[in-house]
């Protein structure tokens, strides 16, 4: 049980940790490679460095994170001193997706082991090379009764769900979410759902429109479009679209030459099923730039796709792929229409340099963040909470604040003895006037 009240032991646990991943580095890229041929520079900037620097984060500030917090005391309870202390959950389940299947296994779990509780992880069986070197890590560092990874598919995350946990925290789709939910209501567990959704993307008359496409062609297509908070979909300023367009055209052209299917920055689908499901959204009428496919390699190309009906099957839920819709608008009024037909998105971006316009679209629609004048970034920011609103996800998480997601803020009054004034207790005759007046103060 060293690990939940030696905070001294979590952090050179961590530190095993970061050692080990700087360490394997290189097998961790070629993991990632191996599952879905993802890029070294993204797998690099987007999992293990991501992770690297969350490690150091929370092995500089575990000892600040955990230390009791002292708040201002009631008056009602003069004289006292109150605290705030964080206790861990105890047993916690995380359950990682496959589309960035090291850093989001990695980073709740750095969180969960720093706030110290014990932790199971479940990576993705989908990722099935990254997975396998993950489990390696992790067995390597640390006691199984401490931090243990099980590997397995569908019928292992359900066994695991069936079992009584004390938090729960999952990243992946809105189905999976809502039986992850319903598996912890049994308990009455805490939970954080890290889901997704159909993040808009608005780009006004106003928008510097080449930076636009140059920044939303790397958001959209970056692990090919797997990304929960990538751009969904666009919604561009109808005078605006022909020119914007043929921006969108020559930043994928630029990025992936004009065989993107030969390029070695363009990851591929996961697996032939999620190949097959995206490319049933395709309606080869309407695809103006892209659509090509292969399923041996599970490839398919940056693809536009114009002016789809919005109750078409490409628009019902989340794309999760490298097709990108394009709508255009005339007024707020269509933008409006259009945006809540959906769920609460993840993310939503906006293009404009009109700080009116970007306030109202701010104030108007809940969604869980996103940026102005470019995508994904804020993801980055580990000062930035992260995570959904509805069904784009409960709970939120990064920097201190995961560490605050595996705590409970368990709260202290320590009452001193050198006074106990008589005003609380019975009885209370001749008191009202008094304690109204006191309470005035609060």
């Amino acid at each position: 049980m060293e690990y939940k009240t030696n905070i001294d032991y979590r952090k050179e646990k961590l530190k095993e940790l970061l050692h080990c991943i700087e360490n394997n580095e290189n097998e961790i890229v070629q993991a990632l490679y191996d599952d879905f041929k993802k890029p070294a520079f993204e797998a690099i900037i987007t999992e293990t460095n991501y992770v690297i620097s969350e490690l150091k984060d929370t092995i500089k500030n575990i000892h600040n994170w955990a230390k009791p917090e002292k708040v201002f005391p009631s008056i009602l309870n003069f004289p006292s001193t109150d605290y705030i202390y964080k206790e861990p959950y105890g047993k916690v389940l995380i359950i990682a997706p496959w589309n960035y299947p090291f850093q989001l296994a990695l980073c709740p779990l750095v969180s969960a082991v720093a706030a110290g509780n014990q932790v199971v992880l479940k990576p993705s069986e989908l990722t099935p090379k990254t997975s396998a070197i993950i489990a390696k890590i992790i067995g390597s560092i640390f006691h199984e009764k401490h931090v243990q990874v099980i590997e397995g598919g569908v019928e292992t995350s359900q066994n695991l769900l069936s079992e009584r946990w004390d938090y729960i925290f999952f990243t992946g789709s809105v189905p999976v979410g809502k039986i992850v939910a319903q598996a912890a209501a049994v308990h009455l567990t805490p939970v954080t759902l890290e889901l997704g959704g159909k993040n808009p993307c608005i780009v006004d008359e106003t928008a510097n429109l080449k930076l636009a496409a140059k920044r939303i062609v790397w958001g959209k297509f970056v692990n090919a479009g797997q990304t929960c908070i990538a751009p969904d979909y666009i919604l561009i300023q109808k005078d605006s679209k022909n020119k914007f367009v043929n921006f969108l055209k020559d930043e994928i052209t630029a990025a992936y030459g004009t065989k993107p299917n030969e390029s070695p920055d363009l990851a591929r689908i996961v697996n032939t099923k999620n190949w097959k499901r995206l490319v049933s959204l395709i309606e080869p009428e309407k695809v103006i730039f892209g659509g090509q496919t292969d399923e041996a390699s599970c490839y398919i190309s940056p693809t536009l796709i114009d002016e789809c009906n919005i109750d078409s099957l490409i628009m019902k839920d989340e794309i999760f792929g490298p097709l990108l819709p394009i709508l255009s608008y005339e007024s707020e009024a269509d933008i409006h229409v259009i945006i809540s037909k959906y769920e609460k998105p993840l993310s939503l971006y906006l293009f404009t340099t009109n700080d009116s316009f970007a306030k109202k679209i701010i104030q108007t629609y809940p969604f869980g963040g996103g940026c102005i004048n470019d995508t994904v970034i804020h993801f980055a920011n580990k000062r930035l909470p992260f995570g959904g609103v509805g069904h784009s996800g409960i709970g939120a998480y990064h920097g201190s604040l995961s560490f605050e997601v595996f705590s409970h803020r368990k709260g202290i009054v320590k009452k001193a003895n050198w006074m106990d004034l008589s005003l609380r207790y019975a009885p209370y005759k001749n008191k009202l006037a008094t304690i109204k007046k006191l309470l005035k103060w609060m």
